[in-house]
């Protein structure tokens, strides 16, 4: 079974894309600088690195107290999220280096991370980043079905109706399902979709690969801590749950939010595969901006507060995306189409929970 193929119209808002386009590769060129990272990227990667690897070093030290090794894992936590969002997201861009061998070696960060840096590539580039808030293509917007609703097309379950409460504790359980289930899930899947096939890596050897990948893992963060850690082994246990926790809810917190509210039209595909939508506006519909000027809170999250930009410059590093925000949102503007941006990261929290209760509480909900 191949992966379905979905096209946008190109018909509609046709020049905005293009307008854009030229005037933010004018950016560059006027500044005369690069669209890849520069020195204060690179000083961020190891800051973020320190912040998730001190912590563990500082694990095999003798403490006296046990919430000593507890404040480690939840300062590893912040750290892992951290890496996800500012390192390892960029390289897997390709947006890291103009070299793609530096992007390679830094995207394997994921190895840390306790996921596969090829799936990831196939969900977030190829899939969520093309298809985006499209129904029953974009993966990001379906989870397991009887647990939550994120698509007002998806069915709805009586257990729905309270998932603006219980969400909140399945986004926190988001890193640890990747490292134990869902990467071999989506190894399989991908491969019966011919998709590993843009990664240019055949089923075995990937197999192969995470296998590894997650044995590395688990030895670095769960082993190591349980056998060598001067504290009791099911505290490794639980600091290890606890920094998998908080990463995921940091990690679904920067995310949900940017696709998955009340300004978002999530489209449905005709039987041939067609968007009445041309791809850019699309991604203007349904992608949101939040906190635009909370400047240490972008740098945590890798800029990904300014989604607009980043979907629709997948190809620059993020550490440009608050300078080229204002020409994004006056060309939008320009052309009469919609930008969402929050002021405050919690109006954005607030207007996902707002929906995840619409979602399940009715039927249909897109405005």
């Amino acid at each position: 079974m191949q992966f379905k193929t979905i096209t946008f119209a190109s018909n509609h808002n046709e020049e905005f894309y293009s307008v854009l386009k030229q005037r933010v590769n004018n950016y560059f060129k006027t500044k005369k600088i690069s669209k890849h990272a520069n020195t204060a990227m690179i000083f961020k990667t190891i800051v973020l690195l320190a912040v998730y690897l001190v912590p563990l070093c500082l694990l095999f030290m003798d403490f006296s107290s046990t919430w000593a090794y507890v404040g480690l894992w939840v300062i590893m936590g912040f750290g892992m999220a951290g890496v996800g969002l500012s390192v390892m997201h960029d390289a897997n861009h390709g947006t890291y280096s103009k070299n793609q061998t530096v992007n390679n070696i830094v995207g394997h960060v994921l190895v840390i991370l306790g996921g596969s840096d090829v799936n990831w590539r196939i969900q977030h580039n190829v899939i969520h980043h093309t298809y985006t808030n499209v129904d029953e293509v974009d993966e990001d917007i379906s989870p397991p079905s009887f647990l939550l609703r994120f698509s007002p097309h998806a069915k709805r379950y009586p257990i729905h109706r309270y998932q603006h409460l219980y969400a909140w504790f399945l986004y926190g359980l988001m890193t640890l399902m990747w490292f134990v289930t869902k990467d071999f899930n989506q190894a399989i899947r991908y491969h019966k979709k011919d998709l590993l096939k843009s990664q240019g890596i055949t089923l075995s050897t990937h197999m192969t690969k995470i296998i590894i990948f997650k044995i590395i893992y688990a030895t670095l963060f769960i082993i190591l801590p349980v056998i060598f850690s001067p504290t009791y082994w099911y505290i490794s246990i639980l600091g290890f749950l606890i920094m998998n926790f908080i990463s995921g809810l940091v990690l679904s917190m920067i995310f949900q939010p940017a696709h998955v509210v009340p300004s978002s039209n999530f489209p449905v595909p005709d039987d041939s595969g067609n968007i009445d939508a041309d791809w850019a506006v699309n991604q203007l519909i349904n992608t949101a901006n939040f906190a635009p000027k909370a400047r240490f809170f972008s740098w945590y999250v890798g800029g990904l507060n300014y989604q607009i930009e980043h979907h629709l410059f997948p190809n620059i590093c993020h550490i440009h995306y608050r300078k080229i925000a204002k020409i994004v949102e006056e060309t939008a503007l320009e052309f009469r189409l919609p930008y969402h941006s929050y002021k405050t990261f919690y109006g954005a929290l607030a207007d996902h929970t707002r929906l995840l209760y619409r979602l399940g509480n009715q039927d249909v909900v897109v405005a």
